[in-house]
């Protein structure tokens, strides 16, 4: 089976924590898996599977360790067509901008030619105290349609 690479963005940690326990998932099932917290454009395979997590930080912001690779993807105009990704948010409602930084890094994936597989997925850690739960149950579907 295919590799996925998980890419996570955090402050606090969360979004390592939903991408750890994700992959753990997915290596239950047969998926190898490549962990990266805050990786750099130059850490990643230009083609595959990509499951990005990500929490929301300040006004919608992306956090501080994946701001970059959004930044180089946006300079280096990034071919990603052979890219193919899952998305997983996590934030809290009482904020105008609930999940911002997931739906704005879809964007600019999509915008290189990324592809995304499947819905994503948004946490709401006033729902969700252990955000882990509705994503262990998000990425047993999500795997079904790789």
């Amino acid at each position: 089976m295919s590799t996925i690479t998980l890419i996570s963005g955090s402050t606090l940690g969360s979004a390592e924590y939903v991408a750890e326990h994700m992959a753990e998932i997915l290596e239950n099932n047969g998926f190898s898996t490549v962990i990266l917290h805050g990786p750099s454009l130059e850490d990643l395979p230009l083609e595959g599977l990509w499951l990005v997590v990500t929490s929301t930080h300040g006004a919608g912001d992306l956090p501080d360790n994946l701001q970059p690779l959004a930044d180089e993807i946006t300079q280096q105009q990034s071919d990603l067509s052979n890219i193919t990704f899952g998305a997983v948010g996590i934030g809290s409602s009482e904020y105008d901008i609930f999940c911002g930084a997931i739906r704005s890094l879809e964007r600019l994936l999509e915008d290189r030619g990324a592809k995304r597989i499947g819905d994503r997925l948004e946490i709401d850690i006033q729902q969700h105290e252990i955000p882990e739960d509705p994503a262990e149950e998000w990425v047993k579907e999500w795997s079904k349609l790789l």
